[in-house]
């Protein structure tokens, strides 16, 4: 999905849902980091179906600032798709995918430009510490790097989230990958280039709380495992093939307890608990399998990643279209 080439020099991206309270904070401090550069610029909004007034107020942003831009989703797609759109329709050199809730820093933006310009593709930014968090979040975040970084090939940064500057040639890379379940740390990392990070204190939300639930928070976990990674398959299939050998090995020796000793088999209650242990792992076997079908399942659909209700101060409406 080629980009025509243009002057802007960065594009900052910030997907949005039901955020009315934290855009104007968020513009007004990205805004004097930005003016700093005296470069040429542009902000592109990806309001993800909210239903509050995040419309309206990036509405009136626009008005203020054409270099504001926005995507209004038909609906709403989720997170992972929003940025996808906003890289889609990014048109600087360097792109930068970032929170609005000012979580991450955008004082942190000119020193990514700096690694940047002394050759680094990608310049991510990595959590020294995750302050107005939960002790609960910040265990199952560690463990979930953990995990990850067993299960796939390549690297994914611990602490890392989607605040990083790329080059225009990584989000073309990007612009190719266009599989519905998306893990975009994931994806980020996969397309590889030369990267580098650097280090920050992550903040408290400024205002509101955060759309992110445990149990969203564990549909993504499983999300990124899967999408990278086909070893909780082969694991079943260890475990189905270890627990067969013991079995096999038990009813050997209950056999020849009672031929030998003749002392009469186990009996009900041993009985019950093999077949609850089995069916279990039975279950979870089905459920990791059933996992990807259904991600094979709505592959092949190969329906468009997102629709665009309304544009504001995109130019290059037609790559955007074309997902």
């Amino acid at each position: 999905m080629a980009k025509k080439k243009t002057q802007i020099y960065l594009s900052i991206v910030v997907p949005v849902y039901n955020e009315e309270e934290s855009i104007i904070p968020f513009y007004e401090r990205t805004i004097k980091v930005i003016k700093k550069l005296k470069k040429t610029y542009e902000i592109i909004f990806i309001n993800d179906g909210s239903t509050d007034s995040t419309y309206n107020v990036l509405n009136k942003l626009h008005k203020k600032d054409r270099n504001v831009k926005l995507l209004d989703f038909s609906r709403n797609f989720g997170k992972e798709i929003a940025l996808t759109a906003g890289l889609d329709a990014a048109s600087g050199s360097g792109v930068v995918p970032i929170d609005v809730d000012l979580q991450d820093p955008p004082e942190l933006i000119h020193e990514m430009i700096k690694k940047w310009k002394s050759g680094y593709d990608v310049v991510y930014a990595t959590r020294t510490s995750r302050r107005g968090e939960s002790l609960l979040k910040k265990v199952t975040a560690f463990i979930f790097y953990k995990v990850i970084r067993v299960f796939t090939k390549f690297n994914i940064p611990a602490n890392t989230g989607d605040f990083r500057l790329m080059d225009e040639k990584v989000v073309r890379a990007l612009g190719e990958l266009r599989e519905h379940h998306r893990f975009m740390k994931g994806l980020f990392s996969w397309v590889g280039y030369k990267q580098t990070c650097v280090e920050y204190q992550r903040d408290p939300r400024f205002v509101g709380t955060t759309k992110w639930k445990y149990g969203k928070l564990i549909n993504f976990a499983i999300e990124g495992i899967t999408s990278f990674s086909y070893i909780p398959l082969r694991f079943s299939t260890y475990l189905g093939f270890t627990i067969s050998i013991f079995s096999f090995l038990y009813a050997a020796f209950l056999i020849t307890k009672k031929l030998i000793y003749g002392v009469s088999v186990a009996g009900y209650p041993s009985m019950m608990v093999a077949i609850l242990f089995l069916g279990g792992i039975q279950l979870l076997s089905i459920g990791v399998i059933g996992e990807y079908v259904g991600r094979i399942y709505n592959e092949t659909k190969n329906r468009k990643l997102y629709f665009i209700r309304e544009t504001k101060g995109i130019k290059n409406t037609n790559d955007v279209k074309k997902v």
